[in-house]
């Protein structure tokens, strides 16, 4: 279950995150963001009804600081994808947490993999004149949105276990409203035509709704290092839900770069005994 419940919220993510992009030009990246998380947690009200959960007062901090997380997360990948193309940057983000995973292990061959994902990462980016153009910043966005993933699996898993599933709703509805006063500062057109109207409701269900709850359902039940090895397929399904969403074709040598980043999470996966 915990892994049929990472490969549904693979195919989600990178699904929503096409329909995502396609609002940047009318909401901007922060409202469409803030948008994300939000539509995510009312979607989830009527499933998780979380006020039937009995917090104690520690567990607001960290409750909040996972909200912070999760809306600094998006907001750096929507930031990447606005500028480079989605499978790249689906490919960057995710050696956040194939890096947490070798960290995590005490098997000398995982470093080969960590090597190997490096190598994919050189090959995605321009080092030489002959190299496809691609944008520092997108690129640096990505990494960033990297070191945030690693930080929320970590979080995600001890929040998870401590107070259950339902507890992803506060931490999203928090990470919305973070966004909002940034997003209200940026000047764009707010109007919904039927089309935005369901980009939109897409965003929200497809990238919030439907896969954080399964995450977290995930997280709660499998270790740090085989969530981030589990997770191989991610950069995959982000070029083809490129190509398929948003007609993102890379070259070959990004094609190569993003095949040797699964295929580091392949090695690891298969080098690991759990």
């Amino acid at each position: 279950m915990p892994l049929a419940a990472l490969l549904v919220t693979i195919f989600s993510v990178q699904f929503g995150a096409g329909f995502a992009k396609r609002l940047f030009p009318l909401f901007g990246v922060e409202m469409t963001t803030a948008l994300r998380l939000c539509v995510g947690a009312l979607l989830l009200l009527p499933v998780l009804r979380p006020w039937r959960l009995r917090l104690p007062r520690r567990a607001w901090p960290a409750i909040l600081l996972f909200g912070a997380v999760l809306a600094g997360m998006n907001l750096s990948f929507y930031l990447a994808i606005q500028r480079i193309p989605l499978g790249i940057a689906v490919a960057l983000e995710f050696t956040g947490p194939l890096t947490l995973a070798a960290l995590t292990s005490r098997r000398p061959i995982h470093l080969l993999w960590v090597g190997l994902a490096a190598l994919g990462v050189l090959l995605l980016l321009p080092l030489s004149h002959s190299a496809p153009s691609l944008d520092l910043t997108g690129v640096l966005l990505a990494l960033g949105a990297a070191c945030a993933w690693a930080l929320y699996t970590v979080l995600g898993q001890r929040i998870g276990a401590a107070w259950g599933t339902p507890v992803i709703t506060f931490s999203m509805a928090a990470g919305g409203l973070l966004l909002l006063p940034v997003a209200l500062l940026r000047p764009h057109h707010f109007g919904f035509a039927p089309r935005e109207l369901g980009d939109a409701l897409m965003v929200g269900l497809f990238s919030s709704a439907l896969p954080y709850p399964l995450e977290l359902f995930a997280l709660a039940r499998i270790s740090t290092r085989a969530y981030g090895t589990l997770t191989s397929l991610e950069p995959a399904v982000g070029t083809l839900m490129g190509l398929l969403v948003l007609r993102e074709l890379p070259t070959a040598v990004q094609l190569a770069g993003i095949a040797a980043v699964v295929a580091a999470s392949v090695g690891t996966t298969t080098a690991g005994r759990s």
